[in-house]
């Protein structure tokens, strides 16, 4: 067990791997096993993970995981929507992932709010 991640949601040190998965059995938490999450954290580059726990990296498409009120908008990003080419940036305020998105402009978002997409 001692080789294993501590749960990226709860801290847990119960967790386990199925599948290429990594699970955890306090709060059921999944995320993908990442190939060599230990060479990013080396590099001091930026660490962001989305919903699921995965690794994000500059470049990447994500898909909205549930609606977001933006203010002084007339409507919310809908759950579903899909982001081209997403920049991490330094924490502002729990936001960062900056994207520019077809109807609303440029955005700061959180990255709970989203999940990798392929």
């Amino acid at each position: 067990m001692g080789d294993l991640p501590d749960c990226v949601k709860c801290g847990s040190e119960y967790t386990y791997e199925a599948d290429g998965w990594y699970i955890c059995p306090d709060c059921a938490h999944e995320w993908l096993i990442d190939s060599k999450p230990e060479a990013v954290e080396a590099e001091g580059e930026l660490i962001v993970r989305d919903a699921n726990g995965n690794l994000l990296i500059d470049g990447d498409s994500v898909t909205v995981v549930k609606d977001i009120k933006v203010k002084g908008a007339s409507s919310a990003i809908k759950a579903g929507v899909k982001i081209k080419d997403i920049r991490l940036v330094e924490e502002v305020n729990g936001h960062n992932i900056d994207v520019k998105i077809k109807g609303f402009g440029p955005l700061l978002l959180k990255s709970e709010l989203v999940k990798k997409s392929n």
